[in-house]
């Protein structure tokens, strides 16, 4: 996500066609640097700041070679870039269109934290801070051209008791919901011939404390229900924060899962005829949640046209824990589900649920259908696999909440070239983004630690000189149309259901 803070201005500066000539992520200095001929300069050619490297590193970056610009325009391509083929041949090296699509999707995911009031002194904790006409522009990313459609919430009456925030004071927000992200929709015409499609994306918030609900996981599989098959199974907190609802309260008098159903059914009517795409991403606990959804829009057969047309679902998901059993993977690729998976080795959350029986035990599938293990989990999708330890700019450190930082995520993906080579950097992100919520980046480079807060923590002068914290204006619950949206997705579920019997 852009920033004031910035570590370099000559990186910000249009004249220098960054995306099209990708330099180093080596060296900050205040120019980039060319060689005679007006080449951009390659990983090793550029000095080193950091300490020199062993012989075999060094025989790695010889062997790395200039990043290569896909010129092939992106709404050519695009079904390819969102998983067509399971991203075969993209990721190593790494696609110059993918990398930046995974990175526009991880900053949807952030938009999620940056905009949440966590803040528990604040009477409007579990709220996002932005009305939805203003939530791109605040959060600086109206230049991609999306449009909020609905807010999203779910009920903290659930097993997940560490996932929910709320305000220590008498609260003019509901004790009973917590925001927890938002479905936009492309809507600007340059951007939508772009992408070659109109995109509706699904945001899924994570957790702003770090480990707590890892700890509410009880490894219990609870069965989907979103078809007749009980053993399709996901982790029933998962089920619970997705399926459950609170009738007395406003914001939660519908389920986060109706509310995904019938914003979806609205929006594929209202854009009929034209074509689109269904990407779906979160973090940490908001990457369960994008997949748990992906997997129910295209089981409800949401992802239908009215003539039938297929309309792809991909997930874009960062630091995401398991979520269902080996039926529940199965199942998900069969709806043809298309989940790029970006994880940091050295995070522990993508390695839970089902640290004994999961997809990496051959004999899964024996112990889950034979034993009838009831333990057993596996991942869906693709991995692109990053680690900390390769760049030169993130501490040697094990800290599990630097290791699971989202911002962190995303600048790996920036510097990731291919397995085995250098750290590069291919878009020339901002390295202060990584530490807006921590303490990553070395002290070298002077960034301060957890610098993102609104300014004066919200706090503003009154007109008789007293500091304040300003009212906000009410957030939107539920279009009015919610309950009509989902009672046609229930009635076509219901009658797909008897074709079948």
């Amino acid at each position: 996500m852009a920033s004031s803070l910035s570590i370099s201005s000559s990186f910000q500066n249009p004249k220098h066609n960054l995306h099209q000539q990708p330099t180093c992520n080596h060296i900050y200095r205040n120019t980039l640097k060319f060689n005679h001929q007006n080449k951009p300069i390659t990983c090793s050619s550029l000095p080193i700041l950091t300490p020199k490297i062993d012989a075999e590193n060094t025989k790695k970056r010889e062997q790395s070679k200039v990043f290569t610009q896909d010129n092939r325009p992106l709404n050519q391509i695009w079904k390819e870039i969102q998983g067509s083929n399971d991203w075969n041949n993209l990721l190593d090296p790494m696609n110059s269109h993918l990398r930046s699509e995974i990175i526009r999707y991880g900053e949807f995911a952030q938009a999620c934290y940056d905009s949440f009031d966590f803040d528990p002194r604040s009477k409007y904790c579990g709220t996002c801070k932005y009305q939805g006409s203003q939530f791109f522009e605040k959060l600086d990313m109206a230049k991609y051209g999306y449009r909020i459609s609905r807010y999203l919430y779910a009920t903290s009456n659930i097993n997940l008791p560490n996932f929910f925030q709320r305000s220590k004071l008498s609260s003019v927000w509901s004790q009973h919901a917590n925001w927890m992200g938002y479905v936009a929709v492309e809507t600007d015409d340059d951007e939508v011939r772009r992408l070659g499609r109109r995109d509706i994306v699904i945001a899924w918030r994570g957790t702003v404390t770090y480990l707590e609900w890892i700890h509410d996981l009880k490894d219990i599989l609870h069965p989907a229900y979103f078809s007749d098959d009980p053993s399709i199974k996901i982790e029933s907190g998962f089920f619970d924060l997705y399926t459950t609802k609170e009738h007395t309260c406003h914001y939660c008098s519908f389920s986060a899962r109706e509310q995904i159903l019938s914003e979806i059914k609205r929006l594929k009517e209202r854009y009929e005829g034209e074509e689109l795409s269904i990407t779906i991403t979160g973090h940490s606990l908001g990457a369960a949640l994008a997949v748990l959804s992906a997997y129910d829009i295209a089981e409800m057969k949401l992802n239908f046209t009215n003539t039938m047309k297929k309309i792809p679902i991909t997930v874009f998901s960062f630091s995401g824990p398991r979520v269902g059993n080996l039926k529940f993977k199965e199942r998900c690729e069969n709806l043809g589900i298309k989940v790029l998976r970006v994880v940091n080795v050295q995070d522990k959350v993508p390695k839970v649920p089902g640290i004994f029986a999961n997809e990496k035990n051959k004999h899964q599938k024996y112990i889950e259908e034979k034993m009838s293990f009831p333990w057993s989990y596996a991942h869906v999708g693709t991995e692109l696999e990053l680690d900390h330890f390769n760049s030169p700019f993130l501490k040697p450190t094990k800290d599990i909440s630097n290791a699971h930082n989202l911002e962190a995520l995303l600048h790996l993906v920036d510097g990731y070239v291919g397995r085995g080579l250098e750290f590069c950097s291919a878009t020339a992100r901002d390295i202060a983004l990584v530490n807006k919520s921590c303490d990553f980046l070395k002290d070298e480079y002077g960034v301060p630690a957890y610098w993102r807060q609104d300014e004066n923590k919200g706090m503003v002068r009154s007109n008789d000189g007293r500091w304040i914290l300003p009212e906000r204006p009410r957030l939107d619950s539920h279009p009015p149309d919610t309950a009509y949206h989902l009672e046609q997705v229930l009635k076509f579920a219901a009658e797909n259901t008897l074709k079948a019997l």
